[in-house]
């Protein structure tokens, strides 16, 4: 079973890696402007900073979610692939954001093309699975003949 799922786990922990990575910057970009907690404004460049470590903390849930049911219910190393790609949307989207919120735009509309990929991947699996189990029906085999 662990060889059905080692890919996954590995993106798991890259993303949790990219996770605390973000969270540090933000306890950095506090210490840097003078903005103890619980405050959450301050200059543009803090508030950029924060802003994007809260939506990609927003994001992770779906995203591990979506990674897990794609890799378990059509295909690990597809999945695992997106996963790395997301995670490196993610990176650009909060350096981007960093630097100006319009550098976050292409970034971001392109973690979401992958989120959305993963749905599509989920959703196939997870039908042909239930297709297969409760119908006895294999859309592959139907497919291809």
């Amino acid at each position: 079973m662990l060889d059905q799922i080692h890919l996954l786990a590995a993106v798991t922990v890259l993303g949790v890696l990219e996770q605390a990575y973000f969270f540090l910057q933000v306890i950095y970009a506090r210490r840097l402007f003078g903005i103890s907690p619980p405050k959450i404004s301050g200059p543009p460049e803090f508030e950029r900073i924060f802003r994007a470590q809260v939506n990609s903390s927003e994001y992770f849930p779906i995203f591990l979610a979506l990674l897990w049911q794609a890799g378990l219910f059509f295909h690990q190393g597809l999945a695992a692939t997106l996963g790395l790609l997301y995670l490196y949307a993610r990176y650009c989207y909060f350096m981007g954001y960093k630097a100006s919120s319009s550098e976050r735009l292409t970034p971001i509309y392109f973690s979401a093309g992958v989120l959305w990929i993963l749905v599509a991947a989920s959703a196939l699996g997870i039908l042909h699975s239930l297709l297969s189990h409760y119908m006895g029906l294999n859309i592959l085999q139907l497919l291809t003949a």
